[in-house]
Order: C-alpha cells, then sequence, then structure tokens
C-alpha cells in the first residue's frame, strides 16, 4: 500500500470535500478520485459513500482513519529523525563517568542537552576508576568519557573541564592535624590508605608518584574500592592518604585536609572522545558541553564542579 493512498484518504476523510482535499493536497480532484478507488479496491471495502451533495465515511472508513492517520505521523516523525540526526537532535551517546571527575559536571551537562536536545538520549554508564573509563572510550565502549588528563593515546581526543588539587586527608586527632599545611617528608614513615593499585585509579598513581618524588614511596597498609571508603578509614585512624579537594564533601567529621607544602599538585578532569567517532549527536553533546562546562585557564583551581 503506498503512502500517497493514504494521505489521499485522510484528507478526504478530514474535509469531507474532494474538491477542499484536492487543493489541501496540491493536486487535481481527478487524480485524487483515482487514487481513492485505487485504494477501495485494494483494501476490497468502499471507505466513503458519495453523491451529488455530500461525501461520508462508511463504517470501513471511519475503522480506517485512525490507524492510517498514526501511519503517517509515523512517516513523518522518521522522517523528521533522519534529516535532523545530521544536526545532533536526534540519537544516542553512551558517557562512561568515574569517581568525583563527574560527581557534579555529569548532572549539569545532562540537564543541559535534556533542555536543548530532547530527541537525545543519554545513556550514562559508571565505572570503577577513570582509567577503565578511557579504555572505554578507547575501545568504542563508550562515546564519550570523563577522564583525568594526560590522554595521550593514539584516535583519542581530550579537553580540561575543570583542575583538581591534591591534598592531604589526616585523622583529626593526628599529630599533624593543627599544622596549616603538610610537608610530605613528615609523612615518610605513615601507614597509607589508598585505592587499589593496579586498578586504574589515577588518584592511587597520583599518590604513589608525588609521594615518590618527595622522596619515599607511601605504605599502604589498607586498600579500599573508592574514596568513600578511604576516608572512612582515615577517619577511623588506619592511617593517612593524599585524596583530591573536590572530595572533602564526602567525609567531614574526624578529619582534617590540608593542603601540600611546597608544591601544587593538579589532576585535571576531562572529557574523551574518539576522534574517528562519525556521530553527529556526540558532536552535538561536545558543543553543549563546551558551553557548560568550559576549559579553565592552565593552573587555576577549580576543584569540585
Amino acid at each position: 500500500m503506498e503512502l500517497r493512498y493514504l494521505a489521499a484518504f485522510v484528507a478526504v476523510a478530514e474535509e469531507l470535500h474532494f474538491g477542499r482535499a484536492a487543493r489541501r493536497l496540491q493536486m487535481a480532484q481527478p487524480p485524487l478520485s483515482q487514487l481513492i478507488r485505487q485504494l477501495e479496491k485494494e483494501l476490497g471495502v468502499q471507505l466513503f459513500e458519495r453523491s451529488t451533495r455530500s461525501v461520508r465515511l462508511t463504517s470501513a472508513g471511519e475503522t480506517f482513519l485512525e490507524p492510517a492517520r498514526r501511519v503517517l505521523e509515523d512517516v513523518d516523525v522518521a522522517k523528521r529523525a533522519a534529516t535532523t540526526a545530521a544536526t545532533g537532535e536526534y540519537g544516542r551517546v553512551t558517557i562512561g563517568f568515574a569517581g568525583a571527575a563527574s560527581h557534579a559536571a555529569l548532572p549539569r551537562l545532562a540537564r543541559a542537552v535534556r533542555a536543548t536536545h530532547p530527541g537525545l538520549e543519554l545513556v550514562m554508564t559508571v565505572q570503577k576508576y577513570a582509567n577503565v573509563v578511557l579504555e572505554s572510550v578507547a575501545d568504542g565502549t563508550v562515546d564519550l568519557g570523563f577522564v583525568r588528563m594526560p590522554v595521550d593515546r593514539p584516535g583519542l581526543r581530550a579537553r580540561v573541564i575543570a583542575n583538581d588539587q591534591l591534598v592531604c586527608a589526616l585523622p583529626i586527632d593526628h599529630p599533624l592535624a593543627g599544622k596549616d599545611e603538610v610537608d610530605l617528608s613528615d609523612l615518610a614513615y605513615e601507614p597509607f590508605v589508598g585505592l587499589p593499585a593496579n586498578a586504574g585509579s589515577t588518584l592511587r598513581d597520583a599518590m604513589t608518584r608525588t609521594c615518590e618524588e618527595a622522596g619515599f614511596t607511601p605504605q599502604v597498609v589498607q586498600e579500599a574500592p573508592d574514596s568513600n571508603t578511604v576516608l572512612a578509614l582515615v577517619s577511623a585512624g588506619v592511617g593517612v592518604t593524599l585524596t583530591l579537594k573536590s572530595v572533602e564533601h564526602i567525609c567531614q567529621g574526624g578529619l582534617v585536609y590540608l593542603p601540600l607544602a611546597d608544591r601544587t599538585v593538579l589532576l585535571p578532569a576531562a572529557l574523551a572522545w574518539r576522534t574517528d567517532n562519525p556521530s553527529a549527536a556526540l558532536r552535538a553533546v561536545l558543543t553543549i558541553a563546551e558551553q557548560e562546562l568550559p576549559t579553565p585557564r592552565p593552573g587555576v583551581l577549580t576543584g569540585n564542579l
């Protein structure tokens, strides 16, 4: 059954006048009458009762009208989806995230996308650590990832959206807790709590690297799967840790957060994507992200988005 038959039928059914229906369809009346006859022949039923003075739907025509309208509406939606997909107004974008880098930034981006591109679907996939998210972007599992710099993989691009700072978290009754800042050398013989080693945590890597630059390897006595648990263990007196300034809000009781003396360690948060991803929907999200999550000036601390 051709769509032009359905368009002709709906026009006549709504106008109940062949002349008006023909003008609406921008065609002559005889071809319109021919389309209706061909449709009735194909269906094997009479759709209209015609007289010299009036046109009325038969019971078959009344039953056929709503399904015909729905088909035409669905086709119109499909056409609009196809033509607007090139601008990113329709489609799906999968986003990978982990840790504090995305806890405030992701909702902000999602709200902006929903407000400007309601036909765009965002699929959120949570992963444990930023390096795991980066792997997912690289292998195409997700379209866009909240990651930590540096991103130096071939075929990937990244844009910094925030600069976070490494700080020291101490139990509130620790001898160093009353200081304004902490010298890393004073932590050389302290027990540490940290995220798992070799699991893809950029924070664990940064803690180890920063301590080694200060002349010692942190002695991690207990590992925990996430920052919430790490900070709870520090609060319980299990050890100290280096964490991000953006997670200070997670655990306030029993903890003191101190800046590092003589050094500022920034861990830039970024969005990463594959350069060969052809998705117009992804391009639309990236454009919105540039407005909602602009790149800060180099070295400027932005903390938790």
